[in-house]
């Protein structure tokens, strides 16, 4: 345990440090601004002049102005990592769950479409890799088009599928459940033919000298050997499927959602809740890949593929 943990502890040190050392100069013109009004000489000495320069020349310009008012700031590019450790306490404990400021409830309202979305996309990733893997046609027509339809940017396609499903009456959770499924699905798909096609020659000869029929392949050799690469896809799948209940809520104008909250942030220049609504994004997606490597184990283990 401790031959895993100190590693992890010195990478997480490490990017704390650099985070805080980024807001330095990303706060500069900020930091300088304050200082001046406060009455303290700042290089340069007019904000003409300051604006036209980057956020680390003019933090190399005035060190102790900079560095002193770097990590306090309301409004900052770059808020310090205490500072989004403290909003998102506040917006988490320090908040009953039925709140609309806390982000336990907000999450709970964005994981309902990740969960539809996710299930969607992962049962129609299953069915397209069983298809392909038993017809040829689909796979020279069908992953081709799987493939392409990863290329289109999800901001682009997102407010296209809203406004199609609002114009024949479908609105609330389906929507944005339907933009989960569709980054979702990719990854099952490819997961699941490779894993559908991971038994060896020998093993499908062997089906074939017992006179098994397709169906019977499927079920006893094929699924069976396809769980570990469909667990694994599955992990990634809704990782995706929780980013496209994120944007989904952005077309929408959404007031409530882990989107919602970042389109307030943004609204209102708070990059402090900003950053605490991807942290607690972070935290969800964590939690659910989580979830799934607990249940890969204790299905693998029943299987006898424990690794």
């Amino acid at each position: 345990m401790t031959h895993t943990l100190v590693p992890v502890l010195v990478v997480v040190a490490g990017l704390v440090a650099l985070w805080y050392l980024a807001c330095i100069p990303m706060n500069a013109q900020q930091s300088v601004l304050e200082a001046e009004r406060a009455g303290i000489a700042v290089t340069p000495a007019t904000a003409a002049e300051r604006r036209s320069m980057g956020g680390l020349a003019i933090a190399l310009a005035n060190p102790a102005e900079a560095t002193a008012r770097a990590f306090a700031q309301d409004r900052a590019r770059l808020p310090a990592p205490h500072q989004v450790a403290a909003e998102l306490w506040s917006s988490t404990v320090g908040l009953p769950v039925t709140s609309k400021r806390s982000l336990v409830f907000h999450a709970g309202l964005t994981l309902a479409p990740t969960l539809l979305g996710f299930a969607i996309g992962s049962g129609l990733g299953i069915l397209l890799a069983i298809g392909i893997v038993h017809s040829r046609v689909m796979d020279l027509s069908v992953m081709p088009w799987a493939i392409a339809s990863q290329t289109i940017p999800i901001l682009a396609i997102a407010p296209m599928i809203i406004v199609v499903l609002n114009s024949i009456g479908v609105q609330g959770l389906l929507p944005k459940a339907a933009i989960s499924a569709y980054l979702s699905f990719f990854p099952v798909t490819v997961g699941m033919v490779k894993g559908l096609r991971a038994p060896s020659p020998a093993d499908l000869d062997l089906m074939r000298t017992w006179s098994a029929s397709q169906l019977r392949t499927l079920v006893s050799l094929r699924l069976p050997a396809s769980a570990p690469y469909l667990f694994a896809s599955l992990k990634i799948a809704v990782a995706a499927a929780l980013v496209g209940a994120i944007v989904g809520e952005l077309p929408t104008g959404a007031v409530r959602g882990l989107g919602a909250r970042l389109l307030a942030g943004s609204y209102y220049g708070q990059t402090v809740q900003i950053w605490s609504a991807l942290f607690a994004a972070a935290l969800v997606a964590a939690l659910l890949v989580a979830l799934l490597s607990l249940i890969e184990r204790v299905v693998l283990a029943r299987m006898g593929l424990a690794r």
